[in-house]
């Protein structure tokens, strides 16, 4: 859902005053402005900037550092999928393709309908369940063809 500038002052706004005169504020209004709007307009920085007298490359560079926080919005549902080594080693690099080709997209990329973004993560911490992946913040362990191809019809649905 985009949301027109005016609309995004006024939502973010008060959750900038909420955290400004909190020891690190910074994270704290980063999360609030991800939960109203699914990810971080760029409209927001400079007003993040201004309140807490930062330089908007700073407010930019932490944005940009978190995989966390999005930049766009994201899709109907998100699915993040492990990249780490144990779970590589258990087969993720094909599940990760079959995936991929499957939804028609790239890590980092929102599926065209909107239906579906794919992000790569290091570690659900389910290891010894790997490969795995989240999807709209449920876990899945021992990633296999047949649960891709149920994520996928899920995700389509």
């Amino acid at each position: 859902m985009q949301h027109a500038g005016t609309e995004i002052v006024s939502a973010v706004s008060p959750i900038i005053e909420r955290w400004r005169h909190e020891e690190g504020p910074l994270l704290p209004i980063l999360n609030g402005i991800q939960r109203e709007f699914g990810y971080v307009p760029r409209e927001a920085l400079p007003l993040i900037a201004d309140a807490l007298n930062l330089s908007r490359a700073e407010v930019y560079g932490v944005v940009s550092f978190y995989h966390d926080y999005r930049e766009n919005p994201p899709g109907r549902h998100v699915l993040k999928l492990c990249r780490a080594e144990a779970c590589q080693s258990m087969g993720g690099d094909l599940v990760a393709e079959r995936l991929q080709n499957l939804l028609g997209v790239k890590f980092g990329e929102t599926a065209g309908d909107g239906s579906v973004t794919l992000e790569a993560v290091y570690c659900l911490g389910l290891c010894a369940c790997a490969p795995s992946a989240m999807l709209d913040g449920e876990v899945i362990g021992r990633l296999d063809g047949e649960k891709a191809e149920e994520i996928v019809r899920e995700v389509r649905a």
